[in-house]
């Protein structure tokens, strides 16, 4: 029988009410999502310095210089001096040697070639630390629930990665080509910002708890999750099209702003010769005119900015005061980035300048990233702490 208890008599520690045990939610499963996040910050750090080595090996015109594709043996160099002959005898039977470098020295090819080879083997050094990370991720069960599938999403991607460089790298090895096909540049390195934007986005959710995922998410705001959206969509055309106007090099046409040359619209814009003396189809100049390719990039970039714009006024009216910020610095950057767009364009193209473009280019877009989960799962301020 219970013993009868004054209402004022004070309880001590040995009847004190158990603390409620965790939610559903926050109990198992977590795996170790703090360490998992820390080495997909390592892979975020290895893919920019992708980019932005792929982008030098552009603009170096690196990108050719080997010749073969070999996964596993190409990751040992020539290491004398008849392995350096065999393989400048290989870059001497295409046509970028053929029609534009012939005469080179085996010095002057050996610094193209390594730039490729750097580029190659740091491809293979994002493909083992993903493989060995996850490798022992899974044999200590630490792999969150439901996230295997995610994590091998990112190594998928990155195979086809490798196969798609190649794909890009033979469309140069042989016809009249001096360059890879634009828009296989494109595929490239499209592909290498949706690798950025998966792991960005996976990075962002192991940043906070299951259960605080699912309180956030009902807070999300839909309408401008859906503008952050098209922002993020719209970034990614913009970003496709910069890589047709640097497989042709269009950037180093018309160094002038806000015309181009003397005119809005670039003269023969939709002029390709076919090398007899005729013209190719208007299609083609899509993809082979400077002056069509930068033009486009031109306007797609006033009307991301426009766009932009619209975005900023709806997010700087958000309810949550880390979307606010987040959209802030969406709309700096989109500034910073327009500037260095042009001042890419008066430079011709420098390569210290266009390799800040791209970088401003990865960049924007983790930011419009972020803005957009922020929109899905905002952080809830706090009245006292004066971040409502």
């Amino acid at each position: 029988m219970a013993t009868k208890r004054s209402i004022f008599e004070e309880v001590d520690a040995t009847h004190a009410p158990a603390v409620p045990a965790g939610g559903m939610i926050a109990a198992g499963g977590g795996g170790a999502r703090k360490a998992i996040r820390r080495w997909l910050m390592l892979l975020f750090a290895l893919v920019v310095v992708m980019i932005a080595v792929g982008g030098l090996t552009r603009l170096t015109d690196s990108g050719l210089s080997i010749t073969e594709w070999r996964p596993v043996t190409g990751a040992v160099p020539p290491l004398n001096d008849a392995a350096w002959a065999a393989e400048f005898a290989r870059y001497q039977a295409i046509p970028e040697y053929q029609l534009q470098n012939k005469g080179m020295t085996l010095a002057e090819f050996k610094v193209i070639y390594w730039w490729e080879w750097g580029h190659r083997q740091l491809g293979r050094l994002i493909g083992l630390v993903w493989a060995v990370g996850l490798a022992g991720f899974l044999v200590a069960r630490k792999v969150p629930a439901g996230w295997t599938g995610k994590l091998l999403l990112i190594g998928a991607l990155g195979g086809l990665q490798g196969a798609i460089g190649w794909w890009m790298v033979s469309s140069g090895l042989s016809g009249d080509r001096l360059d890879v096909a634009s828009y296989r540049l494109a595929t490239h390195l499209g592909l290498a910002f949706v690798i950025l934007g998966f792991i960005t986005w996976f990075v962002l959710l192991l940043g906070r708890s299951e259960a605080d995922l699912l309180q956030a998410r009902r807070a999300g705001e839909a309408r401008l999750f859906g503008l952050g959206t098209g922002l993020m969509h719209f970034s990614f055309l913009q970003i496709l099209l910069g890589a047709l106007v640097a497989g042709i090099d269009a950037g180093r046409y018309f160094p002038t702003w806000p015309l181009m040359g003397e005119t809005f619209f670039p003269a023969d814009a939709f002029y390709v010769p076919d090398g007899a003396g005729g013209a190719k189809a208007v299609w083609h100049a899509f993809f082979e005119n400077a002056g069509l390719v930068q033009f486009i990039h031109r306007m797609s970039g006033y009307l991301l900015f426009a766009f932009g714009v619209v975005v900023w006024l709806r997010g700087r009216k958000s309810v949550h005061a880390s979307t606010r910020l987040a959209f802030h610095a969406v709309m700096a950057m989109l500034v910073v980035q327009m500037a260095i767009g042009i001042v890419t364009v008066l430079t011709v193209a420098h390569p210290h300048v266009a390799i800040t473009h791209q970088l401003g280019a990865v960049l924007l877009w983790v930011l419009v990233i972020r803005a957009r989960f922020l929109t899905r799962y905002p952080v809830a301020g706090s009245i006292r702490k004066g971040t409502v």
